[in-house]
């Protein structure tokens, strides 16, 4: 069987962030968020990635991230770009935001050869997630056979703004249903959600929530080329600017349909990620305290 690669989504230039926040340092040594992700990947057993970015910050990604995961990792590129859609489509004017996560796992489409691990770029998961996933992709499984870590949301919103998550259900230990809430925002141990900015919803804080760590097979891909297709026929008349092809409402829609099931896997590190600049002192302090904890050395990649 081909061995898994893990898929990093950096296409994103981090708009609320303010900048390519994929190399923004979190510690005194220069490290990312994605050293920390991709040193627990290889002490997972990961060798193979596949970064998924766009052209314009090529250049600057492949300097600062790239050629150094050359000397460990089999390094591959796809590119999510705006002019990548079926046959017959074509950009709307005056679009500039990428198509979301599920058009850019669609780009893997030919490209990956076997099963595949998805996380963001800017989200630290922990070590045990990666071990997880890994050991999930290399068991032999139907195509359609998929898997997800599942983290607490009261672990996951932010102190400074409103963060998208995808809301779980599970039921013995699959998941039976993920809605995608765009506006989410803490509310001490809780959180609650906004679709229109006037009505809010309660939302308990250990409920499972997707951070778009994944564990896929070829089926993900037959069904995202099949179903991109139907979402630009319905989104490009009512919001061609910003509408979004998410990966968590695909999958859902194969687990309605019963073409798909996905394994819930839970994990018992924290996660954190810079969604705002005033995110960042947070990680940083949770980043130093794991290193005198003596999960991370100080330098990873000697």
């Amino acid at each position: 069987m081909a061995q898994p690669t893990l898929v990093i989504l950096a296409a994103g230039m981090g708009s609320r962030f303010g900048g390519l926040k994929q190399i923004t340092p979190i510690d005194d040594q220069g490290h990312m968020i994605i050293d920390f992700s991709l040193y627990d990947a290889y002490r997972a057993g990961f060798r193979k990635i596949a970064f998924i970015i766009k052209h314009e910050i090529e250049t600057e990604f492949k300097e600062k991230i790239g050629k150094r995961m050359e000397r460990f990792f089999d390094v591959q590129y796809i590119y999510q770009q705006l002019d990548v859609l079926p046959d017959g489509y074509s950009i709307p004017e005056g679009r500039v935001k990428p198509w979301g996560t599920g058009h850019a796992i669609s780009c893997l489409t030919g490209k990956v050869d076997g099963p595949f691990a998805v996380i963001n770029s800017d989200d630290f998961y922990g070590q045990s997630a990666y071990r997880t996933i890994y050991d999930f992709l290399v068991q032999d499984l139907p195509e359609t056979c998929y898997a997800m870590v599942a983290f607490p949301l009261r672990n996951t919103v932010s102190e400074n703004g409103s963060v998208s998550r995808g809301v779980c259900e599970v039921k013995d230990g699959l998941l039976s249903g993920v809605t995608e809430r765009t506006k989410i925002f803490k509310r001490g141990e809780n959180a609650e959600y906004t679709e229109d900015g006037e009505a809010f919803f309660p939302l308990d804080g250990s409920t499972p929530v997707s951070m778009n760590f994944w564990g896929f097979r070829k089926g993900i891909l037959d069904r995202l080329s099949r179903e991109f297709p139907a979402f630009l026929d319905e989104n490009l008349k009512v919001n061609p600017i910003k509408c979004e092809f998410a990966l968590p409402t695909v999958v859902d829609h194969q687990i309605q349909e019963g073409e798909a099931t996905v394994r819930v896997l839970n994990t018992t590190d924290s996660w954190f990620g810079v969604t705002y600049p005033e995110d960042l002192p947070t990680v940083k302090e949770s980043i130093a305290k794991l290193k005198a904890d003596g999960v991370y050395p100080e330098l990873l990649w000697k």
